[in-house]
């Protein structure tokens, strides 16, 4: 039985970028949920952007589980909201490269009915975290509209455009932070980090690397590099990763198999979470 309110210690949630891979982050929350346990606050990056604001809305892991599962339950059914994020005018179409999709515009499409407006509405502290692009260096949310922020922290070059934030231009906040676990020990207890940002996954048929595999890749090379670096430094109380797969960043009509493999960090989780509640907590 969980320790009593007063004396439970204040958790740190992070949940890191990956694309698809993000998927494992639900396992995570569910854990907490079977613990009846709730973050202090929560950091979240692309993927976890999403997923994070979702948990702090209020809803169950169970909930965002069913969410995911109802939105890429039928392909047909994703094909006709991609449709409605089609260019307006044929011009837009070469404007300026291969199309880019608004990443408000998708979020609104797909997600905006199962988020409150802004920050202020949110059970539970949240940051959210993106680049900018020019001026190099992490951008981070924590009040005002909610949508434009998950949209600028989930803008991956090359498949969404950047998103315009007073002069600054934003991107996808695993640029600089795949791993937002930084900052959270200054007022949580215990700080768990959820990396899913996985390796590059190469093709069965063994032919050349295309261009979004290289894109994608390279990306998460650098982010990797970046949270081993930062794991020099710090370390979270919990890291967990998801197993190593086969699945690539825009993999979201895999998401069955995706929460399937990722079932055991439920378990795993809660395993490591129990040791460390059951700690004395000092009290401030």
């Amino acid at each position: 039985m969980p320790a009593p309110f007063h004396s439970q210690p204040r958790i740190g949630l992070a949940l890191g970028g990956g694309g698809a891979r993000g998927l494992a982050h639900i396992p995570v929350l569910e854990a907490l949920d079977d613990m009846g346990l709730k973050p202090t606050k929560i950091a979240g990056t692309s993927i976890g952007a999403i997923l994070g604001a979702a948990y702090a809305s209020g809803r169950s892991g169970q909930e965002i589980r069913q969410i995911v599962l109802d939105i890429f339950a039928d392909r047909n059914s994703v094909l006709s909201r991609l449709w409605q994020l089609r260019p307006k005018r044929f011009a837009d179409m070469f404007r300026s490269g291969p199309v880019q999709f608004d990443p408000e515009r998708v979020l609104e499409v797909f997600i905006k009915e199962y988020l409150p407006a802004g920050f202020e509405d949110l059970e539970i502290p949240l940051r959210l975290l993106a680049t900018d692009f020019y001026g190099c260096k992490e951008v981070d949310f924590e009040s005002g509209p909610l949508l434009p922020a998950i949209a600028a922290s989930i803008a991956i070059p090359a498949v969404f455009r950047p998103v315009r934030h007073g002069d600054r231009f934003l991107i996808d906040g695993g640029v600089v932070n795949p791993l937002p676990f930084d900052g959270l020990r200054d007022t949580c207890d215990i700080v768990i980090a959820v990396d899913v940002v996985g390796a590059p996954v190469p093709r069965t048929d063994n032919g050349d690397i295309n261009m979004l595999d290289s894109l994608f890749g390279s990306s998460q090379i650098l982010m990797q590099t970046i949270t081993t670096q930062k794991l020099k430094l710090e370390q979270p109380d919990i890291l967990v990763r998801p197993p190593h797969d086969t699945v690539r960043v825009l993999d979201f009509m895999k998401a069955e198999r995706i929460l399937d493999k990722a079932e055991a960090l439920r378990k795993s989780t809660k395993e490591q979470l129990e040791k460390l509640v059951k700690q004395p907590v000092e009290i401030t």
